[in-house]
């Protein structure tokens, strides 16, 4: 059947009908996404993003409370894993770009990795009985971080079909926004998790086999890992590729030394990485906000009762976005952003630390109204966040520039290889975030304290929790506004940007007119082409 499929095809496609189709497609209005494809973009996006943002934000947290792992261990294994992975990424990136299969290039990388999250999120959040000593803590938990991104480096899959879904980029360009918006409903899992260790502790002290926090985190992340394996798969049977790539041969022809030589002389990706660099310096502050909210505040729930009316404004930023794009375009938007978050965010910590008696009320909340707080400290990170999504949205738009741009230079779309190299220095320099990460947990001198049930004790020192505060607040400050100022020198942008595209979209069709692969492979391109261009393809529509 496949044969007869492929052979239809091949008669066709001939010159005239994929002149025609690429003209068509280079008008620019063509729409090529399916209302059952964008679903399950939106909830492959889903599945990862519940899964990266339960690690990101509680991984940190277990590993120290839990464990029993000290700050400073923590912060080194961090370190050494930054530098891991960024080896480890440039191999992935390799293997991404010169795969070709009968699914496509990315496809396949949307479900390979699911065993690895299984693993390691077994690993990262449980404490089994046969680690007592300090080394077999440690060997745990490198071996689950490692695991845990060797799956996401193959996943970053994901992010590049974003870039290969549509040719069209105010398609792709609305398709970004869409999913930002959808984000807004669906991260919501982790937020649950904090709910039910806020609660179920308490409520369950009297049964006679009462519920702990330590097992709310680890079945938290059992039911994450699941819906994020799911979400995937659905993802890799609705989805397509349809940006035209250069063929098996072609790519032959471009070694990898001379791969990673094209990617060098991309300009706008480095000024992504040292703006990257800066944002690091926010993840700092979120793998520390448990902290925060569970001692400060003396109840973590309180994180998630804020975040509920801080995301209230991105339902109206986030449909924004494209519009305020369009019209003053991503760098400009991201530029303002950046800047603003950061001035917002050093007002907030400045808010802080008055009243109490000089202790802060937002500092130590022992004694105060804590409705008052919550309700203060909710609006001055709503409007901290105000421009969180447009940042989001931008940064996404930003990072296709960089791709279009990598193809413009040099001739070949290797997204995979640029997005490897950007993940190399990036968390090269992440490296130092991931470090400071554990260190400033030890620097604000807090060691965890555990009742007889196993739960942690509310930190009462003073310093330790104007530490707690400084770290939540200063370096997400920072981390925004030196971001947004790097990003003055972001150069995709304006006339040159609209004369890059034209390019493309003239040498795109060069490259259909004159495919030059071999037989198995020119199936499997004319297959792209069919459904790229919209040519009729009898096995996929029957199969509809």
């Amino acid at each position: 059947m496949e044969n007869n499929v492929t052979t239809t095809v091949a008669d066709e496609v001939n010159g005239a009908a994929i002149q025609q189709d690429v003209d068509n497609a280079s008008a620019g209005n063509r729409r090529y996404l399916r209302p059952k494809e964008i679903a399950a973009y939106l909830l492959t996006s889903f599945g990862q993003k519940n899964l990266s943002q339960y690690v990101n934000a509680f991984r940190q947290f277990f590993a120290i409370s839990f464990l029993g792992m000290s700050g400073s261990t923590y912060g080194v294994i961090m370190f050494i894993e930054s530098i891991y992975d960024a080896v480890d990424d440039s191999i992935s990136g390799l293997i991404i770009d010169r795969t070709r299969t009968r699914w496509g290039r990315l496809r396949p990388w949307l479900v390979i990795p699911t065993p690895f999250w299984a693993i390691a999120m077994i690993m990262l959040f449980t404490t089994p009985a046969f680690i007592v000593h300090d080394w077999q803590k440690i060997v745990w938990t490198i071996v689950g971080i490692f695991v845990y991104n060797l799956g996401m480096s193959y996943f970053g899959a994901w992010t590049i079909m974003l870039y290969n879904i549509t040719p069209n980029n105010d398609e792709r360009d609305n398709l970004i926004a869409t999913s930002k918006f959808a984000d807004l409903f669906g991260v919501f899992l982790p937020s649950i998790a904090s709910f039910a260790v806020g609660i179920l502790p308490k409520a369950t002290s009297g049964w006679a086999n009462p519920i702990g926090m330590q097992e709310i985190y680890t079945g938290f992340a059992v039911i994450i890992t699941v819906i994020a394996a799911f979400t995937a798969f659905f993802g890799f049977s609705a989805m397509r590729e349809r940006v035209p790539l250069a063929s098996r041969e072609q790519m032959k022809e471009v070694g990898v030394i001379e791969s990673f030589k094209n990617v060098f002389k991309n300009r706008p990706m480095f000024i992504l990485v040292l703006s990257g660099f800066f944002a690091g310096f926010k993840s700092v502050g979120v793998a520390s906000e448990s902290f925060y909210w569970m001692h400060n505040s003396k109840n973590v729930a309180h994180g998630s009762i804020a975040g509920i009316f801080t995301g209230i404004p991105n339902y109206i930023m986030v449909p924004l976005a494209p519009k305020l794009i369009r019209k003053f375009g991503a760098k400009k938007v991201a530029v303002v952003s950046g800047i603003f978050a950061g001035v917002a965010y050093a007002g907030t910590f400045l808010i802080g630390i008055f009243g109490n008696n000089g202790k802060g009320f937002l500092v130590d909340w022992e004694g105060q109204n804590a409705v008052i707080n919550l309700a203060v400290l909710t609006l001055c990170l709503t409007i901290c966040g105000l421009p969180n999504q447009l940042l989001n949205v931008a940064g996404a738009v930003l990072q296709g520039d960089v791709y279009d741009y990598s193809e413009w230079k040099t001739g070949v779309r290797n997204e995979a290889l640029v997005q490897t190299v950007q993940n190399y220095f990036g968390k090269a320099a992440n490296s130092i975030t991931q470090l400071l990460s554990g260190v400033v947990i030890s620097a604000v001198g807090y060691v965890a304290r555990k009742d007889e049930f196993g739960n942690i004790v509310p930190e009462s020192n003073h310093n330790t929790l104007l530490g707690f505060w400084a770290v939540f607040c200063l370096l997400p400050a920072i981390a925004r506004f030196l971001y947004g100022v790097t990003l003055l020198f972001f150069n995709v942008d304006g006339k040159f940007k609209e004369q890059m595209l034209k390019d493309l979209e003239e040498r795109r069709r060069e490259r259909v007119e004159n495919l030059n692969a071999s037989d198995e492979e020119k199936k499997i391109v004319e297959m792209n082409i069919n459904t790229t261009m919209g040519t009729k393809f009898p096995q996929e529509n029957a199969d509809e």
